[in-house]
């Protein structure tokens, strides 16, 4: 499913509208020339524009404008001069207006990959995304909160980002978003995993889209109620995780709370093990955030459940973040003191501090969007923001300035 602005003749909207609903699509406008389309990309956040390939529909500045903001065009053309028009701006995802749903369907989903730049070639071979797992203790310390806007700061700077919830306990993911959670996408991947059936057409299927303008990015909701956990087999979501390395630069996970050992709790050796996805999803992650909370209890617990993952993960892949940190109960200099604490008695030296931020996070959950979208300027968001670009994201090479040379003036000689 996408969503869809168009711009095209009367005659080929009326005939392809009905086919575009049918198939889940959601047209989000119908407008008139390419320059209503670009003023409504901000507001409106498609997904995909479908325009005719005409000079009043499709210009340089709608190009530009969709590609600034990671949306795909395309354009119908009615003959070969258009066809030439699309191909001198640039555009090669360009088919026949006469053509069926059935044919321009395939390239909205993405199915098809096409350049999008003269001179630019298709992606050869396959891309490994970093991986990122958000983990923490019982008690709701906020790994949700955090693993959602951690995916909206990295998509906001420009990657492709896939958002997983794989918290066997119930996932939260798809509510924050305003997302349907219906149909489990993380189950419906690990399904067609089993059978060997995944590839890049059926996770562009499974995956719903988070839109915001210039920070769009793909979610894998979770489960809805306890009973479908042992849909979530280790070798299952692995080979998802290893699917969707393959689709995006970067894939954020929300997971479980719990680090026991089924085997450990039932003499039963071949049943199904209810934290194997989160087992398999810090063995996969490259970057673990381990989320505590800020205050006494909080703290007891994410000791006490810091001293279980790192028997499981290596130190050196490990980010400590403590979630809410606030004087009204650690007293004052809290940042200190949650510093002290944690260098005192797991030895941690490095912590990444997020401010207590409720209205921030309250406006978020009313809205049912990311603190990016809700709260711009909140601290919470900067906060956030500022790991996402300092630890996640590489460090851009810095410009180098040409020197100009100048000849030495040469004084005239006296006499």
């Amino acid at each position: 499913m996408a969503r869809l602005a168009l711009a095209l003749d009367p005659g080929t909207e009326d005939r392809l509208l009905a086919d575009m609903v049918e198939h889940g699509h959601v047209i989000v406008a119908r407008l008139v020339g390419w320059r209503d389309v670009l003023e409504s990309l901000d507001m409106l956040a498609p997904e995909v524009v479908l325009v005719g390939a005409g000079r009043d529909t499709l210009s340089a500045e709608l190009l530009t404008g969709c590609d600034e903001r990671g949306i795909r065009l395309i354009a119908l053309a009615a003959g070969d001069a258009e066809r030439a028009h699309a191909a001198h701006l640039g555009l090669h995802e360009v088919i026949d207006r006469s053509a069926a749903w059935s044919e321009v369907d395939p390239l909205v989903r993405g199915g098809v990959q096409v350049p999008t730049r003269i001179g630019e070639s298709a992606p050869q071979g396959p891309r490994t995304a970093s991986v990122i797992a958000i983990w923490g203790p019982a008690g709701a310390p906020g790994r949700t909160t955090i693993a959602v806007n951690v995916a909206a700061e990295i998509a906001a700077a420009g990657h492709s980002v896939a958002l997983v919830d794989a918290d066997p306990y119930g996932g939260t993911i798809a509510p924050s978003l305003g997302l349907l959670d219906e149909a489990p996408g993380l189950a419906s991947a690990c399904r067609l995993a089993a059978g060997g059936a995944l590839d890049r057409t059926e996770l562009e299927r499974i995956a719903q889209r988070y839109s915001a303008p210039r920070a769009s990015f793909d979610v894998f909701t979770g489960l809805v109620g306890p009973s479908r956990w042992p849909e979530l087999a280790a070798d299952r979501v692995t080979g998802v995780l290893e699917a969707i390395r393959g689709w995006v630069e970067y894939v954020v996970i929300d997971t479980g709370f719990s680090l026991e050992r089924d085997e450990e709790l039932t003499s039963d050796q071949f049943a199904p093990r209810r934290n194997a996805a989160t087992f398999a999803s810090l063995s996969s992650a490259d970057r673990v955030v381990a989320v505590g909370l800020a205050d006494p209890i909080g703290l007891s617990r994410f000791l006490r459940g810091h001293g279980e993952l790192v028997d499981l993960v290596e130190a050196e892949r490990i980010d400590v973040m403590m979630n809410r940190v606030r004087t009204s109960v650690l007293g004052i200099d809290a940042h200190a003191q949650v510093r002290q604490t944690l260098r005192r008695f797991a030895g941690i030296t490095d912590a990444v501090m997020l401010p207590h931020d409720a209205r921030a996070a309250d406006a978020a959950i009313l809205t049912a969007r990311t603190l990016r979208d809700a709260a711009a300027r909140s601290p919470l968001r900067s906060a956030l923001r500022e790991y996402a670009l300092e630890r996640i994201l590489p460090v851009p090479e810095p410009v180098r300035r040409r020197r100009l040379a100048f000849a030495p003036l040469r004084r005239a000689a006296a006499g």
